[in-house]
């Protein structure tokens, strides 16, 4: 290839903004958040779904097929959000969601979307958010296990030195994984 001897036009997204084909015969409200179907069509999201953001406005594309119609997703920021049992305790807690607007602390079958950052009151609180990290939710902490299996047991090794020497590492890995959560 060569390098740019003219100006290129070039078509940009607002970064904090995301434009996703809908599923076919629903509706996706605004301030609902978004999942991804897995097969790259976004709709109101049900528990276990990569979060997508959350609709800024209605997409509805409930006489629609798939694609036919885009929702805008904000996919960044700061929200707002009605969590089960928040407690002020829970300010830097990893939030999950069950479906497009119920909110948890529980990870199970859920969806990862951000962390508490503010407390409002009892069950409300404030969520950072950021679809484009939100896999990172899956990321769970190692374990010192002696009855696992050979990929994760500490129990084959002898040396008492390694065996702290790793369970050193582990802890040292969960904590840069809690930071990136």
């Amino acid at each position: 290839m060569t390098t740019l001897a003219k100006d290129q036009s070039r078509d940009f997204q607002q970064g904090e903004i995301n434009d996703t084909p809908v599923i076919a015969t629903d509706i996706i409200y605004e301030g609902a958040a978004v999942g991804d179907n897995g097969s790259g069509y976004a709709r109101p999201l049900v528990a276990g779904d990569p979060f997508l953001g959350f609709a800024a406005c209605k997409a509805d594309n409930a006489a629609g097929s798939a694609g036919d119609v885009y929702v805008r997703t904000k996919v960044k920021g700061r929200v707002r959000l009605n969590i089960s049992s928040l407690a002020i305790t829970d300010v830097g807690n990893p939030v999950y969601a069950s479906d497009d607007d119920t909110f948890t602390l529980t990870a199970s079958t859920n969806s990862y979307i951000g962390r508490v950052v503010g407390f409002a009151s009892t069950g409300v609180g404030y969520v950072e958010f950021d679809a484009t990290r939100a896999t990172l939710g899956k990321i769970t902490a190692l374990t010192d296990s002696t009855t696992g299996t050979a990929s994760d047991t500490l129990a084959s090794i002898s040396d008492a030195a390694t065996k702290n020497a790793i369970a050193s590492l582990a802890a040292k890995v969960n904590t840069i994984i809690g930071y990136i959560k």
